[in-house]
């Protein structure tokens, strides 16, 4: 695993659009962008080396929405990619990655088909990533509109051998909201896991990225900023220095 925080700057597409909903709500979404391959471009010569794009549209209806634009994408940014978004069938995982998506991200089919997750990890190693969305500890699912009996470590535990890249752990109620990344929860569920972990919710400034690359040795491996970059309250490039410095400011 790399010992330097991954920075994932995201964009999440919407009617082909790109957009930051507010705590998952999809009648909250502020539209940044009419073009996903010209924003991909600009983050690529910021320095980012990676992209975390989801199909909302497709979290939604349980299959592709934004194809088109996910590929404009995939033509417009040379670095990696992970996708998430409806991805449900081993049919979809293959499409994706023959596609040129690096790692697909699998949430609510984690929960209903866990087989299917070890399946793919087994035929894929290192590029399925499992979406663990919850609120207060308990696992949420289908675009984060129904809440489940699961809690966030049974979930991470139902994964623990079957070679997934990566838990991407979202705290649903900080999506969005620019409150702070919940550093404390994504650490303790690196430590209980032992898989690598990417933060994801949250996101404010500078100082979730300092927080977070400080802990890369304990299994976080990166962090999806998505509206403060957009909103400007996080700079990019010095997001990918801090990350590169292990936390250090320069």
């Amino acid at each position: 695993m790399s010992h330097s925080l991954i920075i994932f700057p995201a964009i999440d597409l919407k009617e082909g659009h790109v957009v930051r909903l507010s705590e998952g709500d999809m009648d909250r979404a502020t539209i940044y962008d009419a073009n996903p391959a010209a924003r991909a471009r600009q983050f690529n010569e910021a320095g980012a080396q990676y992209l975390h794009v989801v199909d909302l549209d497709g979290a939604f209806a349980g299959h592709a929405m934004n194809a088109t634009a996910v590929d404009a994408i995939v033509k417009a940014f040379p670095g990696k990619i992970q996708l998430g978004g409806g991805i449900r069938s081993m049919e979809a995982i293959e499409g994706w990655l023959s596609r040129g998506i690096h790692r697909v991200v699998i949430g609510t089919a984690a929960l209903d088909n866990p087989e299917l997750v070890k399946e793919a990890a087994k035929k894929y190693p290192h590029r399925i990533v499992v979406a663990v969305d919850a609120r207060d500890g308990m696992v949420t699912t289908k675009g984060w509109a129904e809440q489940s009996e699961i809690s966030v470590i049974d979930m991470a535990e139902r994964f623990a051998d079957a070679g997934v890249a990566a838990l991407l752990y979202t705290d649903v109620g900080r999506d969005g909201l620019k409150k702070g990344c919940n550093s404390e929860a994504t650490l303790a569920l690196a430590k209980v896991s032992q898989m690598p972990v990417i933060a994801s919710g949250g996101v404010r400034d500078i100082g979730d990225i300092e927080l977070l690359a400080r802990h890369t040795k304990e299994g976080i491996e990166g962090v999806i900023c998505g509206r403060a970059i957009y909103d400007g309250s996080l700079d990019l490039k010095a997001a990918l220095t801090i990350a590169r410095q292990g936390g250090a400011k320069a």
